[in-house]
């Protein structure tokens, strides 16, 4: 059956004029399919269907096309399967005020809704978004502390620059420092990920496992800025800062990933512990802050689509998802800075 799809494409594009003519004969609803099949996929689909290799052994490519036209005309082909029973695309159910917990649950299917298609990623329930703790790994060792201390210089740093202690933790600052800090958390993971692909090739052996984690942990921080831009509209200043910010970080993350990755992860799991406590800060000045209204304040249709949030989720839900989200991913770079870089991964997709 494999070797058959990988013979028949080429053969197919060698004799293009009569099967695209013969493709043309068929009806546009059989023609034009959901995004899932490109067209040619579509057609070698269904000149490779188990129940006409039988009797194609002595037939030419013109007449095998011709056959199959005619089986797909009458309805003899492959269906794709029906898109709610795979496990990837299936719309989770709302079963309480947040979350559903299955963790391998995406988020609903809107149509087109920003925000549908997305890897896999935890869905939490309502005991779990409150039930996050700020808390701390003593450093062990000199990467340990070097990564901590690393982390701890710049939280000093950019709380200073951004006047996070010295004024009013009011909207405007809060969505500035949610839009900059996610745009530096979706970095590691990406950067992560492409040296452990790179590496991979290069040395032509498996990666155990560790790609799949480390991009989904960087599409959930862009995620966190895709729902922030929902209430932010930034400057060109702003972006500015980011690209030059952007620069810098992964071209120094790259590096320090190439030579000690232990150190990375290590250095990601205090960034998630300083986010965690960054965003408790958030939902103690929602609850009693400059930003109160946040409790009313309705979720934007991309969070709510992307944690399976209740439709009457305000934008405190939407912190409480995201501080779990960072929670997650302090235990997740924790456990893999104790790991040797060659050890198998422990999480399995959307965990």
């Amino acid at each position: 059956m494999v070797m058959r799809s990988v013979i028949l494409i080429p053969r197919l594009m060698l004799h293009s004029v009569r099967p695209i003519s013969l493709l043309q004969q068929l009806p546009k609803s059989q023609y034009i399919l959901a995004p899932q099949l490109s067209r040619t996929l579509y057609l070698n689909q269904a000149l490779c269907s188990p129940h006409v290799a039988d009797d194609n052994t002595n037939k030419t490519i013109d007449e095998m096309v011709s056959d199959r036209i005619e089986d797909i005309k009458s309805g003899k082909f492959q269906k794709m399967k029906d898109p709610q029973k795979l496990k990837h695309f299936r719309t989770p159910p709302n079963v309480d005020a947040a979350h559903s917990l299955d963790p391998t649950m995406v988020p609903k299917d809107g149509a087109t809704t920003d925000g549908s298609y997305t890897l896999p990623h935890p869905i939490w329930s309502t005991k779990e978004v409150h039930s996050v703790k700020v808390t701390h790994k003593t450093p062990k060792g000199l990467l340990d502390w070097f990564a901590y201390l690393t982390i701890k210089s710049l939280r000093v740093s950019y709380d200073l620059v951004s006047g996070y202690n010295r004024r009013t933790r009011d909207e405007a600052l809060w969505l500035n420092r949610i839009v900059f800090l996610e745009t530096v958390a979706g970095v590691p993971g990406m950067v992560a990920a492409m040296v452990r692909h790179l590496h991979s090739l290069r040395k032509m052996r498996r990666d155990h496992g560790w790609i799949h984690t480390l991009l989904e942990e960087a599409e959930n921080e862009r995620m966190h800025l895709m729902t922030a831009l929902q209430l932010k509209n930034p400057s060109l200043m702003f972006k500015g800062v980011v690209l030059a910010a952007q620069g810098a970080f992964v071209t120094w993350f790259g590096i320090f990933y190439l030579i000690a990755p232990r150190y990375c992860h290590r250095f990601v799991g205090y960034l998630e512990e300083e986010a965690v406590r960054t965003y408790t800060k958030c939902l103690k000045d929602i609850e009693d802050g400059a930003i109160s209204h946040w409790k009313t304040k309705p979720a934007p249709q991309i969070a709510v689509n992307y944690w399976n949030l209740a439709p009457t989720a305000t934008m405190k839900d939407v912190i409480l998802a995201i501080r779990a989200d960072e929670a997650h991913h302090r235990v997740v770079n924790h456990t893999l800075a104790s790991m040797n870089k060659d050890d198998f991964n422990p999480y399995k997709p959307g965990e």
